[in-house]
């Protein structure tokens, strides 16, 4: 099997193409990247991308047909990867996330290219109450990245249901966990590396928001469950939640699990904050049917050790972490004011 893996030197992507090698030991791997987050690397061992046979540099938006010819899947990572850069950059989110990334997959399909793996997200529910959402309940996408995925997901049943291939949304929990190129502006890995360099913990929100949670090698082993799904029970195109019914946490929940795993730590709680519009519980019920075989394994408690120890081992003791470059928007910022992106986000 040949497959194309966009996005491949990011958190996800960094993961991912150690489980395919590890587990479609003959496939032929070739990752097309833009390289703005290459050297953002957390890991004291080898690069990733020596588990590719070929990596290829460029936009997503301008991705070269020849790059797909002869492929036999394509896993879809390249995006805009969270609110912080959507709202800063919302008409860019809309290009790269919906626009671009239809244009792609749909020359995928002209070129022959047998299954399109999407990686969506649970944020598409928004504001949900505290009622877990199924696949076909109603939706509330609150930010630009939210509505890119809705309108992917949109355009790719479209795109299916005229077409012979396989395509799988993905609707992605909130990603955590350890990663040879980790990110701290998510809400677990932020509060481990709060708690390791300072001692302490600051919920900004009351605590109670619902977020659901999935280590990022778990991510991986939903993708590689897509590569290889039948079609009988769905069909070939599907949208499914992934994650595990028992990782959906309230805020204060994921902060008093960290101060558990590192004693000493202190929370503290803002309980006279205005409520956090972006909570949601999710129902995993689908995707527990449909891919038994691929079900989560890394659960909290590991997510936080794993997390812990691999900081520690990079010497992690950064109290203004929040400005650094383990945060996605500042490496972007930093590219810009420097004169090697633009504003389009294209490299100069």
């Amino acid at each position: 099997m040949k497959i194309l893996i966009t996005g491949n030197m990011g958190y996800v992507g960094s993961e991912l193409v150690k489980m395919l090698r590890k587990e479609l030991a003959q496939a032929y791997l070739v990752g097309f990247d833009s390289g703005f987050f290459a050297h953002c690397l957390t890991t004291g061992g080898r690069v990733p991308e020596i588990n590719l046979d070929c990596q290829h540099f460029g936009d997503i938006r301008s991705i070269p047909d020849s790059l797909l010819k002869g492929m036999d899947a394509v896993i879809h990572l390249a995006a805009i990867s969270n609110d912080p850069i959507g709202n800063k950059f919302e008409q860019i989110t809309k290009d790269i996330n919906f626009t671009a990334s239809i244009n792609f997959a749909r020359r995928a399909v002209e070129l022959g290219v047998e299954r399109f793996v999407f990686a969506s997200s649970c944020s598409m529910y928004g504001y949900a109450g505290d009622d877990a959402r199924k696949e076909n309940d109603a939706i509330n996408p609150l930010t630009a990245y939210a509505r890119s995925k809705v309108a992917t997901e949109q355009a790719l049943e479209s795109l299916c249901a005229s077409s012979s291939a396989y395509m799988t949304s993905l609707r992605f929990s909130t990603a955590c966990g350890m990663s040879d190129r980790l990110r701290l502006d998510l809400v677990l890995n932020d509060f481990v590396a709060s708690a390791i360099s300072t001692g302490s913990i600051t919920v900004l929100s009351d605590g109670t928001p619902w977020r659901p949670l999935i280590d990022v090698k778990d991510m991986a082993r939903a993708m590689l469950w897509a590569l290889t799904r039948e079609s009988e029970q769905i069909g070939r195109y599907v949208a499914v939640n992934v994650g595990s019914s028992v990782q959906n946490y309230q805020v204060r929940d994921l902060a008093n699990a960290v101060a558990s795993a590192l004693p000493g730590t202190t929370v503290s709680v803002n309980t006279a904050a205005p409520p956090d519009k972006r909570s949601y519980r999710v129902d995993f019920s689908l995707y527990e049917k449909l891919a038994p075989d691929h079900q989560p394994q890394v659960m909290l408690e590991q997510s936080i050790k794993e997390l812990v120890s691999g900081m520690k081992a990079l010497g992690f003791n950064d109290k203004n972490f929040r400005s650094s470059g383990l945060m996605r928007l500042n490496t972007l910022e930093a590219h810009i004011s420097e004169h090697r992106l633009n504003h389009e986000l294209q490299w100069l």
